[in-house]
């Protein structure tokens, strides 16, 4: 899996850099924990900071293009990003669900 930056752009007002890129991978379309892993390595931060706010793969291509948004604080994401894409970005382990008492 190669990732290829096309466009970056620093948003001072947000404190966050935005950044479109094109994943070019060989078997199926990589999950999006491993694109923010990826991502994170690449551009020097962390993933919890790593927000992937779209990926789109036509049919038959063996490309992913995506929009990426990258923080500078976790504070400042959670109060930006909304409440579906934090959702969709963190990949903490689920909890087992306590058993109940009968």
């Amino acid at each position: 899996m190669d990732i290829k930056v096309l466009n970056e752009k620093n948003n001072p007002v947000l404190n966050r850099r935005e950044i479109a890129f094109k994943v070019i991978h060989d078997e199926a379309t990589p999950s999006r924990k491993s694109i923010v892993e990826r991502l994170a390595a690449t551009q020097n931060s962390k993933v919890g900071l790593v927000f992937v706010d779209s990926l789109k793969t036509e049919f038959g291509k063996r490309e992913t293009i995506g929009y990426a948004k990258i923080y500078e604080t976790e504070e400042r994401a959670k109060q930006i990003e909304r409440a579906h894409i934090i959702e969709r970005n963190t990949f903490a382990k689920p909890e087992e669900a306590a058993p109940e008492a009968s």
